[in-house]
């Protein structure tokens, strides 16, 4: 089955579209808040086949991520309550918990790690927001740790470029299905 090939090809005929830089903010602003798919789906492949545009759209992805942290946190800050069953039900629970004892712990250096860490983005928006934590240094230190790793990010996939794409498109297969058994086996070995 060619699942992942036809994703792959598909996501590289997309990352070329006329919108794509406008969708890959969009994504990068909703995924602030509540969208479960990061950015960098859309960042990298974009960034592979434009290697000369890869500074200006990590630039983009992390203003739009600031943009969309800062309505996190005002959810935070106004409306946990409505949002407090949606982080149980989404599965967030522990990550929101973890999240928490980190600001209790470090305050707005924990705004940078959440810039890289696994832990979903948004739950660090709207926790900032939970915790009132100083709102500009919030801001600030977003933009600084979203544009490094998307940076990273972009660089990283623009140094490999056209040839990299090519050649991970051999293997897409290989790494696809490999993804889903890893999932399956920690799904088995956590429940």
């Amino acid at each position: 089955m060619n699942i992942f090939g036809a994703m792959y090809d598909k996501t590289m005929q997309w990352s070329k579209h006329r919108f794509a830089t406008f969708w890959l903010s969009f994504v990068s602003f909703i995924e602030a808040i509540f969208f479960p798919i990061p950015p960098d789906v859309m960042l990298i492949p974009m960034s592979m086949s434009n290697p000369k545009r890869a500074t200006k759209l990590a630039f983009y992805t992390a203003l739009a991520s600031m943009l969309g942290g800062m309505i996190g946190y005002a959810i935070g800050y106004y409306a946990f309550d409505f949002v407090q069953e949606y982080i149980v039900k989404l599965g967030y629970q522990a990550h929101w918990d973890k999240a928490i004892s980190w600001f209790k712990e470090w305050g707005v250096l924990v705004v940078f790690v959440a810039g890289f860490s696994p832990i979903p983005y948004k739950v660090f928006t709207i926790a900032a927001g939970v915790m009132q934590m100083a709102f500009l240094p919030f801001v600030a230190t977003a933009f600084i740790s979203r544009l490094a790793r998307f940076l990273l990010v972009a660089k990283l996939a623009a140094w490999g470029g056209e040839k990299f794409a090519a050649k991970l498109r051999k293997s897409i297969e290989l790494i696809g299905w490999s993804v889903v058994a890893l999932a399956v086996i920690a799904y088995l070995i956590l429940k």
